[in-house]
């Protein structure tokens, strides 16, 4: 469990920094540089909450990779079917396709793997 509480952390943390990064003197739009920071923070605090888990937290840690493979479902899919339609960002679109399909890819492991550490938690224990 240990390490998909690192994950998360670092998954989050890299979301917001990444897009950070990528939207930094762009001009978007503040929903598209917020909406990754709705998704991070859950991760990291649900990560740092989990040093002492109990049911709730479970559903909140397996919750918070639930959004992030949602979030970056549209947007990996999206760079797939259409790359010329990205917005500007400071970064290669091929870059930023790699990046998010494996960011994608690292939260629906993260979910499989927080459903399965709450199937097998036990609150009385």
């Amino acid at each position: 469990m240990i390490f998909w509480r690192f994950w998360a952390g670092l998954l989050g943390s890299s979301l917001m920094i990444g897009e950070s990064i990528r939207s930094w003197g762009q001009g978007r739009h503040l929903l598209f540089v917020l909406d990754d920071f709705f998704i991070g923070i859950p991760l990291v605090l649900m990560a740092l909450l989990m040093a002492k888990p109990s049911v709730a937290r479970h559903c909140g840690f397996a919750g918070a990779y639930a959004a992030a493979a949602g979030m970056l479902y549209g947007s990996f899919f999206g760079k797939l079917v259409n790359p010329d339609g990205a917005m500007s960002s400071n970064l290669d679109n091929d870059l930023l396709t790699v990046l998010v399909g494996m960011a994608f890819v690292s939260s629906l492991l993260g979910l499989a793997a927080s459903l399965y550490f709450a199937s097998k938690f036990r609150a009385d224990a």
